[in-house]
């Protein structure tokens, strides 16, 4: 497991835990961090509201942030309406 990470690459494992199609499998596979990690990286990053709604949320069903708990019919990680993301900003319109 890597121990330092740089700014762009803990900025896209926090844009990846927030996203709801991206399992922490994904996560796992990209940066070698478990989910365990993942959630200590979130706490240290975020205020302490932003992390606890994050918590809510992926334990509420609404988020499939687990591939046991995903619906087999979903096989991408991203919308498919989604730009494509370069250097770590969000391509405009």
């Amino acid at each position: 497991m890597k121990t330092a990470f740089t700014n762009s690459e803990l900025d896209r494992i926090v844009e990846m835990a927030w996203e709801d199609r991206t399992p922490f499998e994904a996560i796992l596979f990209q940066f070698g961090l478990p989910e365990k990690e993942v959630i200590r990286l979130m706490r240290s990053m975020l205020k302490t509201t932003s992390f606890k709604r994050w918590r809510k949320r992926v334990n509420s069903g609404v988020s499939q942030k687990h591939l046991k708990k995903r619906n087999a019919e979903i096989t991408r990680f991203r919308c498919s309406r989604q730009r494509t993301i370069s250097g770590n900003k969000i391509s405009k319109r």
